[in-house]
């Protein structure tokens, strides 16, 4: 299967991945019908907070997915989904900050 791959290149398009699968996720489950994808990116421009509630759903599947590749000794794979989740983090901590 793929995801008992074993390699960097996957992990980081893996670590990339679900964060943006979890934003869709929360796109639907709060803003969705009533808000566009567009409007839901003017709110985060305008009210820092929801900054904070959707990059943690993001970040957290990232530590999900991370956990069981350590956990299933895929250690290069797991470096990529990290490297990737750091990347994440300090992209919406520098958003909060300055955006």
């Amino acid at each position: 299967m793929i995801f008992k791959k074993d390699n960097l290149p996957f992990g980081l398009i893996l670590g990339f991945i679900t964060p943006l699968l979890s934003l869709v996720i929360y796109y639907f489950l709060k803003f969705y019908p009533l808000y566009s994808m567009g409007d839901m990116f003017g709110a985060l421009h305008d009210n820092k907070r929801l900054v904070t509630a959707i990059s943690i759903p993001c970040l957290f599947l990232n530590i999900v997915i991370f956990t069981l590749y350590i956990n299933s000794r895929k250690d290069r794979t797991a470096k990529g989904v990290f490297a990737v989740t750091l990347l994440y983090a300090v992209a919406a901590l520098l958003f909060k900050v300055w955006g």
